[in-house]
């Protein structure tokens, strides 16, 4: 059993709320380029987010959000390169469709897991971008399609806009019954089954929500680049979206923030440091970061927060227990 935050809910939201404080003071002191940076997190946080529901919260092993992401990408694309559509109005299109490609590959998923359903996923963020190369009608093929840029300010509250959204939504989900069901699929099968818990359904509908949540985060990440084409939905995507999960921590959607940030910026400030670029040395040391943070984190940054707090809800716990009856706030 995975352990969670044990915070009252009051002091939890006025977490969430310092956080959400944070991230709209930043781009006030960043410039245009680091505003683009930013946006880039929260395209990264939507896609850890819907990650880890499936992953984190259902145990089905998926390596292939990319796939997802693309799915997304190309129905903003599309819609507003052939269609004449507004490019924010195409992304509750975006979710509904990634929505149903989520049903559709986790139909067939039903029947595999651990390694072989990894390994099904890997295929699926394999094929996708291959489709769109063949289906260069639609898709622009290998020469992509330009789409209309926005400045760094608009598309860091549009990302993180959506993030909110989908944060909320995903606190919604998983404090509910569905949520429940979820753990408990990922806890025991045979105990969910024996609970009443349908697993076709659940398992099902876990993919779809995150594979919904993956392309909203590609129609944001098409908008970052202001272009869309196969290769920016490489099997590399895929993998830092499951980077981003493990490094936060699965099973949590508090230290998803900390993936994303890590999956974006780390990468980033590496390839731009000129030593490291010129001897081709920052994919080398982003995994020597990547295998250490793991060696000594292994839960993910969720479980540092869970230790830093700890102190705090035994003293919250101590202090219920030391107050008179009928004393409490």
């Amino acid at each position: 059993m995975r352990r969670s935050l044990t915070l009252p809910l009051g002091l939890r939201l006025l977490a969430i709320a310092a956080v959400a404080g944070a991230i709209a003071w930043l781009p006030t002191t960043m410039s245009d380029y680091h505003r683009l940076q930013g946006a880039g997190v929260g395209v990264f946080f939507m896609a850890i987010l819907g990650l880890n529901i499936v992953t984190g919260y259902t145990g089905q092993i998926s390596i292939g959000h990319g796939a997802f992401m693309a799915i997304g990408g190309y129905t903003t694309a599309i819609l507003t390169a052939h269609h004449g559509w507004n490019d924010v109005a195409t992304i509750p299109i975006a979710a509904v469709v990634g929505f149903g490609a989520g049903v559709v590959v986790g139909l067939p998923a039903l029947r595999l897991s651990g390694v072989y359903l990894a390994l099904a996923t890997f295929a699926v963020a394999l094929a996708v971008p291959q489709l769109a190369k063949n289906y260069s009608t639609f898709t622009g093929g290998t020469q992509g399609t330009p789409l209309p840029s926005h400045t760094g300010s608009w598309l860091y509250g549009a990302s993180w806009t959506l993030s909110a959204i989908l944060f909320v939504l995903a606190w919604l989900i998983l404090r509910g019954r569905i949520g429940r069901a979820f753990r408990a699929v990922r806890d025991s099968e045979v105990a969910a089954t024996s609970s009443g818990v349908s697993l076709p359904i659940y398992k099902t509908l876990a993919f779809g929500i995150s594979a919904g949540f993956a392309a909203v985060a590609g129609s944001m990440y098409v908008l970052d680049n202001a272009f869309v084409n196969p290769d920016i939905f490489g099997l590399t995507l895929s993998l830092y979206i499951l980077i981003g999960a493990a490094v936060g921590g699965l099973g949590s959607l508090w230290g998803v923030i900390v993936g994303a940030v890590f999956v974006q910026l780390l990468p980033t400030g590496l390839s731009s440091t000129p030593a490291l670029r010129a001897h081709e040395a920052a994919p080398v040391i982003f995994g020597a970061i990547l295998i250490i943070a793991m060696i000594l984190v292994p839960r993910g940054a969720a479980d540092l927060l869970r230790a830093a707090v700890r102190p705090l809800t035994s003293g919250l716990a101590s202090t219920s227990k030391s107050v008179p009856s009928g004393m409490e706030d």
